[in-house]
């Protein structure tokens, strides 16, 4: 019996399988096979076209002894932990308040969302008017009569990050407004019902009783956003450049000037290599404790 269920498994949905063959050598290729490329010849002292003159670590020690690396690297951290948290933050609070049935929702909706249809060069743009103090926020407030205001986040090295964070949180908070809007209106009308019963009060129904429900939302917005913070790269082009000076380095316009600008590809490989190591640290053990957790359960 077992050696005839075998062939019966292995023919069931063939024609599916074949079709799966293209995307599965693709992958196989294009990403397992470019991220291997990449890994080998960051280790190389590769110029302007890929040669195989191994120097062991002398990228990675280049990489992390330049200024502008690290200064990438600082302004990814604080980018991504307080555009993490207030996405999801922002966009949870939208979703409460456009889950309360109110009146004009779906322009209101439409009107939150809108940003995210946007290219990130043209927010980017965008928003460079807005912070612009010559004739942006400051500029509107310092006209009202409030000569002291003073608010140029972009031209400041201190606080540019913040600047592209506005932007950033303009643009993305939409889409996570819509996917904790979506886990709202699946919860069962009777679990309001049975809360309000009890007196639960309103705050404590969301945090113990929705939030735990709406896991899976969470998961998937956080994937989201973090995927975005990992890849910032055109609204820091779009608004600052990188500048003023160096300060609003990240790490993939670091690739790209390593790459592109200074024509030195083993330094560009490295950067990415660090860039992936970094993923690869976080979503392993997330998915080992997400899938592997369940299989064991």
């Amino acid at each position: 019996m077992a050696a005839t269920s075998a062939p019966a498994r292995w023919h069931r949905n063939l024609s599916a399988k074949v079709a799966a063959i293209p995307m599965i050598v693709t992958a196989l290729v294009v990403f397992i096979g470019g991220t291997a490329w990449t890994v080998l010849y960051s280790f190389t002292n590769s110029k302007l076209l890929p040669r195989e003159k191994f120097i062991g670590f002398g990228q990675y020690e280049r990489l992390w002894s330049s200024n502008k690396w690290l200064i990438s690297i600082e302004n990814l951290a604080i980018y991504g932990g307080f555009s993490l948290v207030f996405s999801l933050l922002i966009g949870f609070i939208l979703a409460a308040l456009l889950d309360q049935k109110i009146r004009f929702e779906d322009t209101f909706r439409t009107i939150l969302l809108y940003p995210f249809a946007l290219s990130f060069i043209v927010t980017g743009l965008a928003w460079q008017w807005i912070l612009n103090p010559d004739f942006g926020i400051q500029h509107v407030v310092r006209s009202l009569g409030w000569e002291s205001f003073a608010f140029d986040p972009l031209y400041n090295p201190d606080i540019v990050i913040y600047g592209i964070l506005i932007a950033g949180l303009w643009q993305g908070t939409g889409l996570i407004m819509c996917l904790m809007l979506a886990g709202l209106r699946g919860i069962d009308e009777d679990i309001w019902k049975a809360a309000k019963i009890d007196g639960i009060p309103m705050w404590k129904t969301y945090i113990f009783i929705v939030i735990p429900m709406m896991r899976g939302i969470f998961i998937t917005a956080i994937v989201l956003v973090a995927s975005g913070i990992i890849k910032v790269y055109d609204l820091v082009v779009a608004q600052t450049g990188g500048g003023p000076g160096i300060s609003s380095e990240v790490p993939a316009k670091y690739v790209y000037d390593a790459m592109f600008l200074s024509q030195n590809l083993g330094q560009g490989f490295a950067a990415s290599t660090m860039m992936l190591l970094t993923v690869a640290v976080i979503v392993i053990p997330w998915a080992y404790l997400e899938f592997g957790g369940k299989r064991r359960g």
